[in-house]
This record gives structure tokens, C-alpha cells and sequence, in this order.
């Protein structure tokens, strides 16, 4: 496994090494990861090329706490990485990736108006600006997501098909606690009490999605049941709930047509997200 810091050399052994599928994470893997790395390398082949891209993205931080707070347990990550079969790990520096006069972004303007998009400003941006860069130094065939960040994912997808850029975009279930808790590098920062609070996230979201089968399809009473949960909890506070199309991400009042019901909040300075899908 060669593990590269510069951007140039990264570019240049990607483009040797054939068929690349890239996984694009900020590190403090998880079993959520490593998922996606075995993934890759099951659409790799065993001619092509798993690159694993390790850096904490400076410009899709919108608060420098969380910033400075983010696990960077980088040895680890590299072990874990040489397990999973990654031939190439690029984990480079801010300064690696971004000049210091830098002037362009790649901007999104309408799947990332809602959810975390809206709590969230300027994340999108540096997301988009970030992902296109490492697409165009892996020269990927394929990239691949984790479907937990759905928003994230179909802003790439938005981004390649409307970029008309040459690479496969597959997403992968969420992978879970088995209290069903959402996999996060930043569930490691929990307190213990809250730790033992936040399965009720996935329990909310269950709550409400089990209104389907009686029939129901107004989008308030959903939200009312997930709210009703959540509230319950000595400890969250919701950053935001809403229900909204699956395709186009935007707030919806009645589930006629595949739906998202996500959440978004904070156990103390520890932002946790979560989804679940409303099929009518």
C-alpha cells in the first residue's frame, strides 16, 4: 500500500495504476469505512486500484471547534486501510490541497438549500470543491459514499451529471450501531450518558416511518411522531427535522411520491445526522 502526501505524485500513480475506484473520507475510520473500502475493492477487481483519500476538508467546516475537535487518528486509519486492501492512500495537508490565494469554489444551488444546507453554511461548497479535486486527481472510474450523508450524496450525483464528469457514483447502506445508532467518526466524542441517549435518533425516525402502513401521508404528523421522541431526551437538542422528495430534496407536505424524513442535532458540541425513507 503506498500512502502519498502530494497531491502531483498521488495524481500520477493513480493514472498508473489503471482502473482506480476512489473512497473519498476525512478519516477516524469506522466500520462504516471500511465497508465502503471493501466495496471499492469489489468493483476494482483484482486489476484495478482502491485509493482511499484521508483528509479533514477545512472549507466544509462551518464552525472551527468542530474543526479542531475532529478525530485524527491518522496511524489507525492507515492500519485499517492496508486490511481492507487499499493500494494507495492519499493523505495530504490543507496546504497540499488548497493554494493560499485560492478563488474558486464549486458552488450548488439548489439541493443544498434545505437540511443541512440551510444549518449549515458554506458546507456544500466545500464539499463539491473538495470531491471534484479528488475526482480529477484519481481519475476514478468509480467513487464510493455512504448513503447515512443522503443529502451529500445527491449533491456529487447532481454535481457529475450536471459537470458531465466520467466517473460512477455508488452509494452504500448506513451502517449501524447495533442500538442502531448511525456509524460516525464523531460518535467517539459523545459523552457516556449521551452515548446511551442517541440510539432514540434512529428509534424517532422508526416511530414515525411506522405510520406509513396505517395510511398515513401528511408530512406534519410524521414529524410530530419523530419530534415526540426526540423531545423526550434530557440531552438533544434538534438542529433540524423535516420531511422532503427523496430526488429533490426539497420540503414536502404529504408523502405521495418516495420521501426522506431527516434529522439533524447536537448531543452538547457533537453534531449527529440521520434519515430514514418514506415510501407511500
Amino acid at each position: 500500500m503506498q500512502v502519498i502526501e502530494d497531491a502531483a505524485v498521488f495524481q500520477r500513480n493513480c493514472r498508473a495504476a489503471g482502473r482506480v475506484v476512489v473512497v473519498p473520507t476525512m478519516g477516524a475510520l469506522h466500520e462504516g469505512h471500511l465497508a465502503l473500502i471493501r466495496r471499492a475493492r469489489e468493483l476494482a477487481g483484482p486489476e484495478g486500484s482502491v485509493a482511499v483519500s484521508i483528509f479533514v476538508n477545512p472549507i466544509q467546516f462551518d464552525r472551527q471547534d468542530d474543526l479542531a475537535a475532529y478525530p485524527k487518528p491518522l496511524e489507525a486509519d492507515l492500519a485499517a486501510c492496508e486490511r481492507e486492501g487499499a493500494d494507495l492512500v492519499f493523505a495530504p495537508t490543507a496546504g497540499t490541497m488548497y493554494a493560499t490565494d485560492r478563488s474558486i469554489l464549486v458552488t450548488e444551488s439548489l439541493l443544498s438549500r434545505h437540511l443541512c444546507g440551510a444549518t449549515r453554511p458554506g458546507h456544500f461548497d466545500g464539499v463539491c470543491t473538495v470531491v471534484l479535486k479528488l475526482f480529477l486527481l484519481s481519475n476514478a472510474a468509480a467513487a464510493v459514499f455512504g448513503e447515512k450523508d443522503f443529502q451529500q450524496l445527491a449533491i456529487i450525483r447532481r454535481m457529475v451529471r450536471d459537470l458531465d464528469l466520467p466517473i460512477e457514483i455508488i452509494g452504500h447502506p448506513t451502517i449501524r450501531e447495533s442500538d442502531g445508532l448511525a456509524m460516525s467518526s464523531r460518535n467517539v466524542r459523545l459523552l457516556l450518558e449521551h452515548r446511551a441517549d442517541a440510539p432514540r435518533i434512529w428509534q424517532a425516525l422508526i416511530a414515525a416511518r411506522d405510520l406509513l402502513p396505517y395510511g398515513e401521508r401528511n408530512a406534519a404528523v410524521f414529524l410530530e411522531a419523530a419530534r415526540t421522541h426526540l423531545l423526550a431526551s434530557p440531552f438533544f437538542r434538534i438542529d433540524y427535522l423535516e420531511v422532503v422528495d427523496a430526488e429533490t430534496l426539497q420540503p414536502v407536505s404529504a408523502i405521495l411520491r418516495p420521501s426522506v424524513l431527516a434529522v439533524a442535532g447536537f448531543y452538547g458540541g457533537v453534531r449527529l445526522i440521520d434519515h430514514i425513507r418514506l415510501h407511500p
